[in-house]
C-alpha cells in the first residue's frame, strides 16, 4: 500500500466528525445571502487547523488558503453552504431547528465535506507539493449568487484549476457521477403581475378577467416550447407560483405567476425570452389587460474541461468504496460553480447519496430531503486523491 492509499483509508476515521459536522448544519440553517453563523463556524474550524483564513470575501464568503509556495500549482476546491426556504418535514433527530429553513440541497454535506478535506490535507501539508485554496460560498441558491461576488473579491487570485461536488440523491451512495463539457443548464427566472378591472362575478361582461387571461397566458406559454423552439435545443418552461383573489363571487383587479425558463445556450434563451414579450402583447391585444414582467437570466452553464474532469474521473477509480462511475447527461438544473470555470480550468462532479433503507430518496429541494451520510466520504476521498493527484504528492 502506497502512503497516498494509507491516507484515503485512514481518512474514514473522520467519518464520526464529517457526520457530526454535517447534522450541526443540517439544525442550523441560515438562507442566502443571510448567512451570519455558518460562515462563522467554518472560519473557526479552518483556523484551528493552522489554515489562513479570510472572511467577508464577496459578502459572506469563507476562504481558506494552504499556502506552501506561490510560485508552486495551486488547486481551489469549493463548497456551498446557503440552505433554503422550506420546511423541514423529516422525523430525524437532526431536523432543521429553524422553522420554514432547511438544507433541502445538500450544502450541509458539501461544507462539511470541505471542512473534513481540509483537516485531512493540513495534516499532511509538510508533504504537499503544492497550494490549496479552500473556497465556502454563500448564497448558491438565489440569484446573483455567491460565485460571481467571491470571484470579484479575487478568490481565485493564484488559482490554477477548480474543483466541487454536488451530492446527488438520484445517485445510488457508492457511485460518482461526471460529465465532460456543458454539464447544467441557464436557469431564468421571472415573474409577471397581470392587471385588468375587477367586478362582480356574476357579470364577466363588466370586467376585465385577470384570471382568464392568466389561465390563457399559461397555457400559451406552453407553445413557446413546442412549437417556437428548435427540437435539438433543450428546453423548459415551468409555472411554478399562480395567485389571484381571495373570494368565491368577485373577480380579482390583478393575477400573478411566476416561474423558470431553462436552456443550454444564449440563442435558445433570448428567443424564449424575445417569445414570452410577444405572448404578453399578444395578450394585451386579446384581452385588454395590462402586465408587469420582470425577468431575472441566470448562471450560466457549468462546462467541465476535459483534463480537469480526467482528473476526477481517474482519482474516483483510485477509491475501492465507489462500486461505479457514471457518465452522466446534461441537467437544466443551475449551479453558479459555473462563473469559476469561466476563469479557470475544472470540473463539477456528483456523488450519490441516494438509500431508500434510509428514506435517503427524496428528490433536492422536498421537504423530505435526506441523504445517506456514507457517500459523503466518497466525496472526501475524490477530493484528496485528486488534490495528491494533481499536486504530484511526495508523501
Amino acid at each position: 500500500m502506497t502512503q497516498i492509499e494509507a491516507i484515503i483509508e485512514e481518512s474514514e476515521k473522520y467519518f464520526d466528525e464529517l457526520v457530526e459536522i454535517r447534522r450541526h448544519l443540517h439544525m442550523y440553517p441560515e438562507l442566502s445571502f443571510q448567512e451570519e453563523k455558518t460562515p462563522q463556524f467554518i472560519a473557526h474550524y479552518l483556523e484551528d487547523l493552522g489554515i489562513d483564513v479570510t472572511t467577508g470575501v464577496g459578502g459572506r464568503g469563507v476562504v481558506g488558503r494552504l499556502i506552501k509556495d506561490p510560485q508552486l500549482p495551486t488547486i481551489a476546491i469549493r463548497a456551498d453552504f446557503d440552505a433554503l426556504p422550506i420546511q423541514d418535514e423529516k422525523e430525524v433527530p437532526y431536523k432543521s431547528t429553524v422553522d420554514g429553513v432547511m438544507h433541502a440541497c445538500g450544502h450541509d454535506a458539501h461544507t462539511a465535506v470541505l471542512l473534513i478535506t481540509a483537516r485531512i490535507l493540513a495534516e499532511y501539508r509538510d508533504h504537499l507539493k503544492g497550494n490549496i485554496i479552500f473556497i465556502h460560498q454563500h448564497a448558491e441558491e438565489v440569484d446573483p449568487g455567491g460565485a460571481i461576488q467571491m470571484i470579484a473579491d479575487n478568490c481565485l487570485q493564484g488559482v490554477d484549476i477548480i474543483i466541487g461536488q454536488h451530492v446527488s440523491s438520484s445517485i445510488p451512495v457508492g457511485k460518482v457521477g461526471y460529465k465532460y463539457g456543458t454539464a447544467t443548464g441557464i436557469p431564468d427566472d421571472f415573474w409577471i403581475t397581470i392587471q385588468g378591472k375587477g367586478g362582480h362575478a356574476a357579470h364577466p361582461d363588466t370586467t376585465i378577467d385577470p384570471v382568464a387571461a392568466t389561465i390563457k397566458l399559461c397555457n400559451d406559454l406552453q407553445y413557446i416550447v413546442s412549437r417556437k423552439t428548435k427540437p435539438t435545443s433543450p428546453a423548459v418552461l415551468s409555472i411554478t407560483q399562480l395567485d389571484a383573489g381571495d373570494t368565491n363571487n368577485v373577480i380579482p383587479d390583478t393575477a400573478r405567476i411566476a416561474g423558470t425558463i431553462r436552456t443550454f445556450d444564449a440563442e435558445t434563451q433570448n428567443n424564449i425570452y424575445e417569445e414570452l414579450k410577444r405572448t404578453l402583447e399578444g395578450l394585451v391585444t386579446t384581452t385588454g389587460i395590462t402586465y408587469e414582467l420582470k425577468y431575472l437570466k441566470g448562471y450560466p452553464p457549468v462546462v467541465n474541461t476535459d483534463k480537469e474532469t480526467d482528473l476526477i474521473v481517474n482519482a474516483a477509480k483510485k477509491i475501492e468504496s465507489i462500486d461505479e462511475l457514471v457518465e452522466l447527461e446534461a441537467s437544466l438544473g443551475g449551479e453558479d460553480f459555473s462563473y469559476y470555470l469561466q476563469r479557470v480550468p475544472g470540473s463539477f462532479f456528483y456523488t450519490g447519496t441516494r438509500n431508500e433503507h434510509f428514506k435517503a430518496d427524496f428528490p433536492h429541494h422536498h421537504p423530505k430531503f435526506d441523504i445517506d451520510e456514507k457517500g459523503m466520504m466518497n466525496a472526501v476521498k475524490v477530493f484528496l486523491q485528486a488534490t495528491f493527484d494533481y499536486l504530484e504528492e511526495d508523501v
